[in-house]
């Protein structure tokens, strides 16, 4: 079944907290390099949500753009526009996750053209992110025009805590 993608109020945001936060646990028990180590529980979860995002979401400056499937939280990504006056043209993207449940589906890539065509839309034209090097968002990434500005190696704590990461940074003009 395929996704249906939909940008989160803060209302959403509190009424699917525990899928919200389950997603983002999940994705760190997976593996994935997304700014926290193990052991990441339930509470650490929801208090990035609380905390990070639906601050910024209430103040109009950051896009939560949600997958859905079959009324479950399948994925999101965070578009964030709360930059100084002489970068109004960019924008950077945040916390690709997929639930790892709903992986190799397509919903990555799908988030990835509807958070750039709300990108269009602010107007922003340059769009910015990091990604573990090697990683298979890496590859996403580059499929879609990305392209690779450079690495930075030591970067960040891998989620196991057993060894620092190179992290890429990317860039796309619209």
């Amino acid at each position: 079944m395929s996704p249906s993608l939909r940008s989160f109020t803060s209302a959403d945001m509190r009424a699917r907290l525990p899928e919200l936060g389950s997603l983002l646990q999940d994705c760190v028990h997976d593996g994935a390099s997304i700014g926290f180590i193990l052991p990441f529980d339930a509470a650490a979860s929801q208090a990035f949500w609380t905390d990070n995002v639906l601050p910024a979401v209430t103040r109009g400056v950051r896009l939560l753009l949600v997958a859905e499937v079959e009324g479950k939280v399948a994925g999101a990504v965070q578009l964030d526009w709360d930059t100084n006056p002489n970068q109004a043209h960019r924008a950077e993207v945040r916390k690709l996750l997929v639930a790892p449940a709903f992986r190799r589906r397509g919903i990555a890539r799908q988030l990835m053209l509807a958070l750039e065509e709300q990108a269009r839309l602010l107007p922003r034209s340059l769009l910015t992110l990091d990604t573990r090097s090697s990683d298979h968002a890496q590859a996403l990434y580059l499929s879609l025009g990305y392209v690779v500005a450079g690495s930075i190696p030591a970067y960040a704590l891998a989620p196991a805590g057993d060894r620092l990461d190179a992290t890429t940074i990317m860039y796309k003009q619209l």
